[in-house]
């Protein structure tokens, strides 16, 4: 008896001392903005592991005593390690803050909600491109940068001016909505040159959201928006770059930028200051002394500033300034309207932009008044020197030069209340109203061409962002728009829904609805050469506005271990027009052929997308995107006198797609590689006498892919704080460029397609603070 009492005892003391011997561990994971809820945390070595709750807590029980090491990890953030000694019987607490990884997958992005919102959290798919990645694909403007993501293509469309378009989702640019620092002042003259004149040193980021977001910035976001967000001020540093490009051995490209950030001790004011000067050669592919890429000259600079009042108010000011002069056509020194042929723009672009904000009730409430504004003066040119003597003298005695005067302004108030406790989750209320006026002025007297357009919208929206629960949010708003150009306001409702399968896995679904107004957009106000004259565009008297239905549907997935973070996102698209554009042939004039916009029976673009991404240990990234649609008119459409009607859209590629990689063997190597693949598409020609093709013809493209490389090597300086990167590389490695220009002076200059340029070298140096 005395024997088991004294076991008894044995085992309980045992059993004390066991118990005395653990202790617990708790914490809290978040980043630089906020917390980090479903982050996974492990203790290497043992079986003890957890995730952190919807607000970022987590905590363990009865650890054994020693010391360990404790892991985090969590999509879009590199891996976190922390050596821990558990000390018997005292709990230990911890506050561990993730660093976010190179693939950004929970940067915060503002587009998708008007309101800022994490990547992974928001209901809308909102693709990122960061500065960085703009270097890696050696972008020198906004229009080299796009192409780089999914569902946009880029294309070139004038043989003698090289405007450029983005399509989105298979629809043409008109559909697409660019905004600076989120506010609609890319008129619509500027978007026929704008995107290659916003230079890629301007950018601190680009936010994409494909599909119709009416709803949130009005007309003319049917395919959907681009959001470039200028430079802003973080800290005190530099960056200094030269850029030297040769075309094809024949044309030389050379590119000068600068960029500078000051931030004032206190950190409540700053301002970030930028310069860039590009000037061009112009590049004659065919050897007929006419130019496929025109001369350019472009010279741009701004500033983007902040202060903070205090600590709950913020005032932000973006201001730029770009001067461009571009001339293509007969590659001559002479006056444009002595060139065979030739084109010759000047334009003087100021642009700015003014953000109030101030927050309340303990950040639970804000206000924020903002102003967005543009104007741009150009001088142009757009001539052909007929080739008999009396239409000589008088296109002599009175060249076709002409002027524009386009004004935009944007002005508008938007109120945020956040409610914590919502129906058993929270919520974030978006009002508010805006007005846009926009006033485009372009006359050419001598071929009584005159655009004298003015649009005023008034526009009021409502969202509601409720996150119902931690795996499920809810997106549901409108907008209200009064545009004088229609007789009835539109109204434009919008439903998005995320559910979170688990941390690394997220279903979307979006429904909305769109319109455009009876309008001239960027295509309409581009005068084009064809068959020995010019060819203009004019709206038709009965034009009523485009309505949209636009459907989203996507499975996104991404995984993070010790060594990798993958992913992929597939998304469906489909989006029906009802009374869609078109242009309708209405023969020639003494001028040349002309076009009217009409309304159609209606249209439907339909189509899925694949982007995929991985990052092995930073070492090596890749990104890439595949798109297969079609685009297609509900009846048949003429495009050419005497031609076949068609449904397809002209220019419109059923696939297309694009692959970024990097490879980082070392800190100071680095070499990249990027890829554009251009599927088949639908083109039609306006023969001409003297020309390559002399009869009006449907064609159908080659496939186009393009390779580009870069290799750069870093040098740092640590006395002077500074690094030296030195890099070179091709465009184009293979040459893969349109072989059938038209040559001479009577080419149709839209018979365009493929890349913008042909084989290029580059090479470069960049001088930065550390």
């Amino acid at each position: 008896m005395k024997h088991q009492i004294l076991i008894t005892l044995i085992g309980i003391c045992l059993s004390s001392s066991s118990f005395a011997q653990t202790s617990s561990l708790s914490g809290t994971v978040h980043d630089q903005y906020d917390i980090l809820a479903y982050a996974t945390v492990i203790i290497a070595g043992t079986d003890i592991g957890t995730s952190t709750d919807a607000r970022g807590r987590f905590k363990f029980e009865k650890i054994p005593q020693g010391k360990y090491n404790l892991m985090v990890s969590s999509v879009g953030y590199e891996n976190y390690s922390q050596a821990i000694e558990i000390v018997e019987g005292k709990e230990l607490t911890l506050d561990v803050s993730l660093t976010e990884s190179k693939l950004n997958l929970n940067e915060v992005v503002v587009t998708g909600t008007r309101t800022a919102k994490r990547r992974v959290n928001t209901p809308v798919i909102v693709n990122l491109m960061d500065s960085k990645e703009l270097d890696r694909v050696v972008a020198t403007n906004l229009s080299e940068g796009l192409r780089f993501q999914p569902g946009l293509r880029v294309e070139t469309d004038c043989q003698t001016c090289n405007y450029t378009q983005l399509r989105m989702n298979g629809l043409q640019g008109g559909y697409s909505q660019i905004l600076i620092n989120g506010r609609p002042i890319f008129s619509p003259l500027t978007g026929l040159y704008g995107m290659e004149q916003i230079p890629a040193n301007m950018i601190e980021r680009i936010e994409v959201v494909r599909g119709g977001v009416s709803a949130l910035y009005g007309s003319s976001a049917i395919g959907g928006t681009v959001n470039v967000i200028t430079k802003v001020p973080d800290r005190n540093e530099y960056t200094l770059t030269n850029t030297f490009q040769s075309i094809d051995g024949q044309a030389a490209d050379n590119i000068l930028s600068g960029n500078a950030t000051l931030i004032n001790e206190d950190e409540d004011a700053g301002a970030t200051f930028f310069v860039n000067n590009r000037t061009r050669q112009a590049y004659d592919a065919n050897g007929d002394n006419f130019s496929e890429a025109p001369e350019l000259k472009n010279t741009s600079f701004g500033t983007n500033l902040f202060y903070l009042p205090s600590k709950d108010q913020k005032l932000s000011i973006s201001l730029s300034s770009i001067n461009e002069y571009r001339f293509g056509g007969e590659i001559v020194s002479k006056p444009a309207h002595l060139a065979q042929q030739s084109e010759e723009r000047t334009h003087n672009i100021f642009m700015g932009s003014l953000d109030y904000q101030v927050n309340f009730n303990e950040n639970k409430n804000s206000f924020i008044f903002y102003y967005g504004g543009q104007k741009t003066d150009r001088q142009h040119y757009t001539g052909i020197i007929p080739d008999n003597s009396p239409a000589l003298e008088e296109f002599l005695a009175n060249p076709p030069y002409g002027t524009s005067d386009v004004v935009t302004h944007q002005g508008g108030v938007q109120m945020n209340n956040r409610f914590d406790e919502f129906l058993g989750g929270n919520a974030v209320l978006t009002f508010g109203a805006e007005y846009v006026h926009d006033k485009v002025y372009d006359q050419i007297e001598a071929y009584n061409y005159l655009i004298d357009q003015t649009t005023r919208n008034i526009g009021t929206f409502v969202q509601h962002d409720w996150d119902v629960s931690p795996q499920l949010n809810l997106l549901t708003g409108f907008r209200l728009d009064k545009h004088n150009l229609m007789d009835k306001a539109i109204f434009s409702p919008r439903v998005s829904l995320l559910y979170k399968l688990k941390p690394t896995a997220q279903i979307r679904l979006g429904w909305g609805t769109g319109f455009r107004a009876p309008q001239a957009f960027d295509a309409d106000l581009h005068i084009a050469f064809a068959g020995g004259g010019i060819s203009r565009i004019s709206l038709a008297d009965n034009l009523k506005e485009e309505r949209s239905n636009s459907l989203t549907a996507s499975f996104n997935y991404d995984k993070a271990t010790e060594h990798v973070i993958a992913g992929f996102t597939l998304e469906g698209f489909y989006t029906n027009l009802k009374d869609a554009f078109f242009l309708s042939p209405l023969g020639t004039d003494a001028f040349g052929e002309r076009f009217e916009k009409r309304n159609g029976d209606g249209a439907t673009v339909r189509g899925i997308t694949l982007e995929t991404r991985a990052n092995f240990d930073y070492v090596f990234e890749v990104d890439a995107g595949f798109t297969i649609q079609s685009s297609l008119f509900t009846s048949p459409v003429e495009n050419i006198e005497g031609l076949p009607e068609k449904r397809e859209f002209l220019r419109t590629p059923n696939h297309y797609g694009y692959a970024t990689l990097t490879y980082t063997p070392v800190k100071n190597w680095s070499l990249s590689g990027n890829l554009v693949y251009t599927g088949t598409m639908e083109l039609v020609h306006f023969g001409g006498s003297a020309t390559g093709n002399s009869e009006d013809k449907y064609y159908s493209s080659p496939t186009f892919t393009e390779l580009g490389i870069r290799l750069g090597h870093m040098v740092d300086i640590p006395k002077i704080d500074t690094s030296l990167e030195f890099f070179g590389g091709i465009k184009n490695v293979f040459d893969a460029y349109q072989s059938d220009f038209d040559y001479g002076k009577n080419r149709d200059s839209n018979y365009v397609y493929g890349p913008s340029l042909p084989r290029t070298f580059f090479f470069g140096l960049k001088v930065k603070s550390n």
